[in-house]
């Protein structure tokens, strides 16, 4: 039996190197396959040469788990074919690609959403690829855009972002910091526009009227915003803002006045002194009348019977009284302004219109800015029971009640000149 397994294996034995010879030579066979030869010969003796083919690009993802740290190198922008390759090559754009920890677009959100760190680093936030456009088309200068897509950035004039850092990010890193509810998937960081500095559109330019709108405690990003696109439509020729305002640069204003901030120069931030240094010598300022207590059909002269005050914030004016030693009697000297209805002339000079807030109304230093430029109080009257206007829909009323009487001036004085 012994024998007979013996003579058995004997017999399988050289079956085994003949497998593995076989298994070994068709592995050679697969990987000479795969190799790409520098050189072919033939029997005949053509030898035929080959180009190496180049050597696989490593995965982005490999690359970035081996060296989460180290910032890639910037990345020509490719070009599309409406424009000009030269002009893209002659500009030398790059733009960085933001790896997995980078914290560029946080901190910089951090601190422009801020308006201590708004106004210390001189910055502003602008979203929305038309925003931005009409940003860089009016001279603002930016600092850092953040895209999602190659296209949003093509989309910009190239001679606008030479020197500016373009840094491409994700999509869900834009939606996390975005106020809108449908992101754009771009993000400017721009330096706080300078209206000296600023190139407004020509068109206008052209219809720029001899009107001014002074916003006095207003702190509603909504109405400001609102507004200031009401001010650009009207044709005014410059937005005051005194200190008590809401930052007209706060990305709230912004959205809601829809590129008006780019259309009409905007002064932010002033005191009350410094008001008439902005405005022209012969202006006359008026104030909004913005109440709806049945004594506005009266016309009263007197601010207390108007309502155009609440008694909540007639109260702060107290301390200006003057008290008679001998009588005892006290005596307020609020300004005396006339009144008069808002669709009567009003424009015979240029005018500034003073806009209060909703909450504190108008100050003191407005009322006697209109007394001492012989301004008036627009009255605008509404049904008995209704308190007031909102204030950006009383500025709305105003300012194209100014541009209507202005524009039929205009008209009065061509037809008399046609009758010469």
């Amino acid at each position: 039996m012994a024998l007979l397994v013996k003579k058995v294996c004997s017999s399988v034995r050289p079956w085994l190197p003949v497998v593995q010879t076989w298994d070994l030579n068709a592995r050679r066979w697969v990987r000479a396959l795969r190799r790409s030869p520098l050189k072919v010969v033939f029997p005949s003796g053509e030898v035929v040469e080959r180009n190496r083919s180049p050597r696989k690009q490593p995965r982005e993802g490999a690359s970035e788990a081996a060296h989460p740290q180290v910032q890639r190198p910037k990345q020509p922008l490719q070009m599309s074919p409406s424009h000009t390759p030269s002009t893209w090559e002659e500009a030398g754009l790059r733009y960085d690609k933001a790896f997995p920890g980078d914290r560029r677009l946080s901190s910089v959100m951090t601190i422009v959403k801020s308006r201590p760190f708004r106004d210390k680093q001189g910055k502003i936030l602008l979203e929305g690829r038309r925003l931005i456009a009409d940003a860089l088309k009016a001279g603002a200068v930016p600092k850092v855009l953040f895209f999602s897509r190659l296209e949003y950035i093509k989309e910009l004039p190239v001679d606008k972002l030479k020197g500016v850092s373009l840094i491409k990010v994700k999509f869900e890193d834009i939606k996390d910091w975005s106020d809108l509810v449908a992101p754009q998937g771009i993000i400017g960081i721009f330096a706080k526009p300078d209206h000296v500095k600023m190139t407004y559109p020509e068109t206008q330019l052209q219809y720029s009227l001899p009107l001014f709108l002074i916003c006095d405690n207003l702190r509603d990003p909504g109405n400001l915003g609102t507004i200031l696109r009401s001010a650009a439509g009207a044709g005014c020729s410059k937005v005051l803002l005194t200190k008590g305002c809401v930052d007209a640069w706060e990305p709230k204003v912004l959205r809601a006045g829809m590129g008006a901030h780019f259309q009409v120069p905007i002064i932010n931030n002033l005191e009350w002194e410094t008001v008439p240094n902005y405005l022209p010598p012969d202006i006359r300022v008026h104030v909004a009348d913005n109440c709806g207590l049945y004594a506005q059909a009266q016309m009263s002269t007197k601010a207390s019977d108007h309502g155009w005050m609440s008694d909540r914030r007639f109260l702060k004016f107290h301390k200006f009284q003057e008290e008679d030693l001998e009588t005892g009697d006290s005596k307020d000297w609020l300004p005396e302004i006339e009144v008069q209805s808002y669709d009567l002339d009003w424009t015979e000079a240029p005018a500034a219109v003073v806009i209060g807030g909703e909450t504190h109304g108008v100050s003191l230093e407005s009322l006697q800015l209109a007394e001492s430029t012989g301004g008036k109080r627009l009255l605008i009257p509404v049904v008995p029971g209704v308190d007031s206007l909102n204030s950006a829909m009383a500025a709305s009323i105003l300012l194209f009640e100014g541009k209507r009487q202005l524009r039929l001036r205009v008209e009065h004085l061509n037809r008399d000149r046609s009758y010469r």
